[in-house]
């Protein structure tokens, strides 16, 4: 596909700040190439999970995934750059951490897995540096660090939309790549992710064949699966009885699927959409008080996503007045991809081998 048939007309006057982009990644991407700057290994399993665009692939979902997946066998840590949160430096999640300290993301799995350790850098490799000499884990998930070059993960999942497959996007600003496209091959595994949960097999070979994976590159497909809605300040899971209209509040890249999963409850639905990653504001709260306030009680309810009900945590003295609901999300792999996805990931760890060379801090015991 050429990328004359992605780019929107009124994007066309970007090209050419995208060549300019593309110049930029290209030099920063032969740097590491011809190790003038130098990408870390580690002595444990690293699982890098990424993408190359920028949001909208489910990143989040898949590190809850993998998490799901090892931490009643591993000491995990994962770590992210804490996109939006008001702090700097390496933090570690603790019972006072909130979205504006570590960011809604990592917030996000400290709540729903206080089990691991979930840590925060600007610099992955100060994160790593500092959980070896500490927390001590056995596997590390990076979060969405494919294009960050200054690790050298042992394992490498990238992630693609069904809507927006890399091969046909086109670079920043003119399209949403952030990185070459060639840069597919350093990929162990490519889901192709939000796909329709009955995307026919000759689809799929279609976009195999459009993705061009490597030998041993395994691709494979995943669609969101919806939980049920749960309450976000108080018990129990569901709609109340006598709910009418929806209000869904969300701060997310693609909130469009979203919408469509809440059509099933056959209820009027009311968009406010803000930016990804969006730090509500006390005048956002007003604002949508004042829409839930001008129904009659009890029948109306915002609906939110996890991501963006940890950036709400801080309102709750006025939130948990009213009725608001977050719904889950998790990846679901067709057919058998689920038993590949997870035998990929067990054999990585089980046969993982210490690098030759570890550039980070040993620790006492490592130096003895």
């Amino acid at each position: 596909m050429s990328f004359k048939n992605v780019i929107n007309k009124k994007y066309k006057l970007l090209l050419p700040v995208s060549w300019l982009y593309i110049a930029g990644v290209r030099i920063f991407s032969f740097l590491y190439d011809a190790g003038l700057k130098k990408s870390r290994s580690y002595p444990l399993p690293v699982i890098c999970i990424g993408n190359l665009s920028v949001g909208g692939t489910g990143k989040s979902p898949m590190v809850e995934y993998i998490v799901r997946l090892l931490k009643e066998r591993y000491r995990l840590a994962t770590v992210s750059r804490g996109y939006g949160r008001k702090t700097r430096g390496f933090l570690v999640a603790d019972k006072q951490a909130t979205a504006a300290t570590i960011g809604d993301e990592p917030m996000q799995f400290h709540t729903k897995f206080p089990e691991i350790t979930v840590a925060v850098a600007e610099e992955r490799t100060t994160a790593i540096d500092a959980l070896l000499q500490n927390e001590r884990p056995e596997v590390i998930l990076l979060d969405d660090a494919f294009q960050h070059r200054a690790v050298t993960a042992g394992f490498n999942i990238l992630l693609t939309a069904y809507y927006n497959r890399f091969p046909g996007d086109y670079y920043l600003p003119a399209g949403q790549l952030r990185d070459l496209k060639a840069h597919y091959k350093r990929a162990d595994c490519i889901v192709v992710t939000k796909c329709p949960e009955a995307l026919a097999e000759n689809e799929q070979q279609a976009i195999i064949h459009e993705i061009d994976p490597q030998p041993g590159q395994q691709v494979l497909f995943a669609a969101l699966q919806y939980g049920t809605l749960y309450s976000v300040f108080g018990e129990g899971e569901g709609l109340p009885e006598g709910i009418a209209t929806l209000l869904l509040v969300t701060g997310i890249a693609n909130p469009e699927p979203l919408k469509e999963q809440l059509q099933q409850y056959k209820k009027e639905i009311r968009t406010f959409y803000f930016e990804d990653h969006y730090d509500f504001r006390q005048e956002d709260i007003d604002r949508l008080l004042l829409e839930y306030n001008a129904f009659k009680n009890g029948t109306a309810a915002f609906i939110t996503t996890e991501k963006d009900s940890v950036r709400l945590l801080r309102f709750k003295t006025q939130l948990k007045q009213v009725a608001l609901f977050a719904l889950p999300v998790r990846h679901c792999f067709l057919l058998d991809g689920s038993k590949k996805f997870d035998t990929l990931i067990g054999d990585f760890i089980q046969n993982f081998e210490k690098p030759q060379i570890f550039y980070g801090k040993k620790s006492k015991e490592e130096k003895e």
